[in-house]
């Protein structure tokens, strides 16, 4: 996959993909503290510091979806505001780094527009580039049904369920489902 990449959503919103630039930096842990304070796709339970956030996003590789379209300067969707990102970093290390995780995050407005589709099918010929043979995610919510129905779309496999795993917002708790993607099939 060759960076940048333009494209033009099935919604009709021009985006940009291309790797997080240190200026981004600010406005992408802006927009994962917003995530994280809904509660609803991260197990984090409060904002994350700079240190916290690079020790978290930026071991890997960062990525970042930029608005490319003919909004108005003062709104979000603007040329260059970020709308979505996500990283890919090792899932375990040694024997089995081998096989990396990646976490998205979508900006609240612009969800449902295809942002998540798109980064979700980058995604997996980037994590082949960069030396991975497999794309594992540990944690991800059963009542996140979108993240949940767009996994499997892209091939993924359900490969475990942790009964009672996350707390959400008035101590109820719900499972969180694993999902695996081989990439040896990825071109």
């Amino acid at each position: 996959m060759q960076l940048p990449e333009r494209v033009t959503l099935a919604s009709g919103l021009t985006v940009d993909l291309n790797e997080m630039c240190e200026c981004e930096r600010d406005s992408v842990r802006s927009l994962f503290n917003q995530v994280v304070l809904e509660g609803d796709s991260y197990p984090q339970l409060h904002p994350l510091t700079e240190r916290d956030f690079a020790a978290y996003w930026l071991v890997g590789k960062a990525y970042v979806v930029r608005g490319q379209g003919d909004e108005p300067p003062d709104d979000i969707g603007a040329p260059g505001s970020i709308l979505g990102a996500f990283y890919i970093k090792p899932n375990f290390s040694g024997r089995a780094s081998h096989i990396c995780n990646a976490g998205f995050i979508v900006e609240p407005r612009y969800r449902g527009q295809g942002i998540g589709r798109f980064m979700g099918t980058s995604v997996l010929p980037l994590a082949k580039a960069l030396g991975y043979r497999a794309i594992m995610f540990n944690l991800v919510f059963a009542s996140n049904t979108a993240s949940i129905a767009l996994w499997k779309s892209l091939g993924f496999d359900t490969i475990g369920r942790i009964p009672n795993a996350v707390r959400l917002a008035g101590d109820r708790y719900v499972d969180a489902l694993m999902f695996y993607r081989n990439l040896e099939d990825i071109s």
